[in-house]
Formats: structure tokens, sequence, C-alpha cells
């Protein structure tokens, strides 16, 4: 084998070794039912990132001009609250922030029904910890929908 070749290997990581192996993993969202593409699909990254940073400007928007008074510090960690609080409100009843509307996203339970108040309090509180949103599965889901069973999709 050409060093080159190991090399390739080893830096592409573990799952583009097992797939040249020919192992399959599918597709993301195919474990849970969903189709491969359009709606109803796995919400690509990029648009989970960009709703994210539009729901947290806003929430920075209206502490800093509302609740902090200027006060950058304060502001911070109102927005977290705001932020907790936003989710909880809006997951439970619209399926999605104001951010996930604007990228058209939305959050559903596993089975494809709405979320209960206990799974959206679950993935709020997980959400607002920050760090089992860091961590993905192979759907590219975080561990803060995996623990409430929650999946994003594309509207």
């Amino acid at each position: 084998m050409d060093n080159r070749d190991a090399m390739g290997s080893w830096l592409s990581g573990p799952r583009a070794a097992a797939e040249e192996m020919g192992v399959d993993f599918g597709y993301r969202g195919e474990r849970l039912g969903l189709p491969q593409d359009g709606p109803g699909s796995i919400a690509p990254l990029g648009r989970r990132f960009g709703a994210l940073i539009v729901d947290w400007a806003l929430c920075m928007l209206i502490a800093y001009g509302l609740i902090a008074r200027g006060d950058q510090q304060a502001a911070g960690n109102w927005a977290l609250a705001i932020f907790f609080v936003l989710s909880l409100l809006t997951l439970g009843t619209v399926g999605g922030t104001p951010g996930k509307a604007l990228f058209r996203l939305r959050v559903i339970a596993e089975d494809g029904g709405r979320l209960g108040i206990v799974r959206v309090l679950i993935r709020s509180v997980l959400l607002c910890v920050a760090i089992p949103a860091l961590i993905w599965d192979r759907d590219s889901r975080g561990l803060h929908d995996r623990l409430a069973r929650a999946v994003q999709i594309r509207v």
C-alpha cells in the first residue's frame, strides 16, 4: 500500500475508511424513515447554524436594548435566558423559533409528531448548556435532539 493512501484514509477519518471497505451508512435520516432530500428531510447544518445565529442575534438585541440597558456582560447573560424562554415557547407551540422559520426548518418528534413540553424542556436546557449540541450522531443530530427524541427537518 502506498503511504499516501494510508495517510489519506487516516486524515479522512474512520467513516471514510469504513466506506472504502464497503460499509454502507446510508443517507442522513434514513434510519429515522425520513426522505433523503426535500421537505421532511434532515435539516442541513448550514441552515441550522444560520437559524441559531438569527435567534441568538434576536435575543442579544432584546437583552441589550430592553433589559441590560447597554451593559454588554449583563446582555449576554440575559440573552441566554431569553433564548431559553424563546425556545420553550416557540418549539412547544409552532415547532420552531423565528430563525428556524426564516430558514424553513422545523423541530419534530422522531415519530413525526409535535414535541411535548417535557421534550421541549429537555432539548432547550441541553441546548443552552451548548456541549450536547456539539456532539452529533451519524444523522447529524446533536445530543440535545437525541435525548429529547427530536429531529430538525426542512419544511
